[in-house]
């Protein structure tokens, strides 16, 4: 079979942490062609999507004294040609956020791959639909108190009621620009002006969950069900355990709390097409459903002795075959 996956300029990936990696590697590994673009490489043809398209060969990373191993050069990429995309079985959007006006019009393009020939994961309407912060709103039992808003009065009366919060920008990835507000902070307006853009832009202000101390939990789905955890953990002062602010990693097992998260998202992942999907979880509530280009399939690997890679690709090969 042939897969595409767009992701972002390949010498800038990390082959021994990114996801993409792992399963492009798999699905070498298991007999199909793995062809690579960038967002910026798609084209729309008399109503088709087309891409530039190149063909990618890896030398897979190896595990060596619990840490992977990866050789230089790690890849070679041919010269790229201009194709349908329907030609492929299956394309991967796999650019990291956050989500810009050039990944929402990257979207748009995708929604001209025939899907009776070709499966877009995930697919192009609900990665534009499903915010990573907004959308778990819609599960209020599962996740903490939570408030979308501009105003800082709101936000001063949330953070009052609750002693401390956290506030996220909505658009954010890996931690960044998360804040910790207290009643107190002789920075509170002003860490609330930054973040709103002076009250034009909303934010999520969230209730402070103490069980962060004890690590932020990344769960991987594959078609709603969960196949792999790690947990996440700061070392330092750092209050944010995310790996690309430093946090380290652990083994970890999907609790019955956490199992019963997954179950009630799995309908709704499934019925948007959500296939690939990374939630975050602490103390037994969700706080993000990641859907754009999660990760964690490395260090899951190499905690517990499997490949999540190869089960995601021998999974999508077997929907390929007989769903489409």
């Amino acid at each position: 079979m042939d897969f595409a996956f767009i992701i972002d300029p390949i010498h800038h990936l990390d082959p021994c942490h990114d996801t993409s990696v792992a399963m492009m590697e798999a699905a070498q590994k298991l007999g199909h062609q793995v062809w690579i673009t960038e967002a910026q490489d798609l084209e729309v043809r008399s109503g088709k999507a087309w891409a530039k398209l190149s063909p990618l060969h890896l030398t897979p990373v190896e595990l060596k004294e619990d840490h992977w191993v990866a050789t230089h050069p790690w890849f070679q990429v041919e010269n790229p040609v201009i194709r349908p995309l329907e030609e492929m079985d299956a394309v991967f959007m796999r650019t990291d956020p956050p989500v810009t006006i050039s990944y929402l019009y990257a979207t748009y393009i995708l929604d001209y791959v025939d899907p009776q020939k070709t499966l877009v994961l995930n697919n192009p309407k609900a990665l534009r639909n499903a915010n990573e912060k907004m959308y778990a709103l819609q599960f209020p039992k599962l996740i903490p108190e939570t408030q979308v808003t501009a105003d800082k009065t709101t936000i001063r009366k949330f953070v009052q009621t609750h002693g401390k919060a956290i506030m996220k920008p909505l658009g954010g990835k890996a931690g960044e620009g998360i804040l910790i507000l207290e009643p107190g902070d002789r920075n509170f307006n002003s860490l609330i002006e930054l973040s709103t853009q002076n009250g034009t832009l909303p934010v999520m202000v969230q209730q402070f969950l103490p069980a962060a101390k004890d690590g932020d939990k990344r769960i991987i789905l594959l078609n709603g069900e969960p196949i792999g955890a790690v947990n996440r953990v700061s070392r330092t002062e750092e209050f944010r355990n995310n790996m690309a602010v430093g946090g380290d990693v652990e083994k970890t097992e999907i609790t019955d709390r956490e199992q019963e998260i997954c179950s009630q998202l799995a309908p709704i992942l499934q019925k948007n097409a959500l296939y690939f999907v990374g939630l975050d979880v602490i103390g037994g509530y969700l706080t993000e459903i990641n859907v754009t280009s999660p990760t964690g399939i490395r260090e899951i690997d190499r905690l517990n002795d499997v490949r999540l890679g190869e089960e995601v690709i021998a999974w999508l090969s077997d929907y390929v075959k007989f769903s489409l």
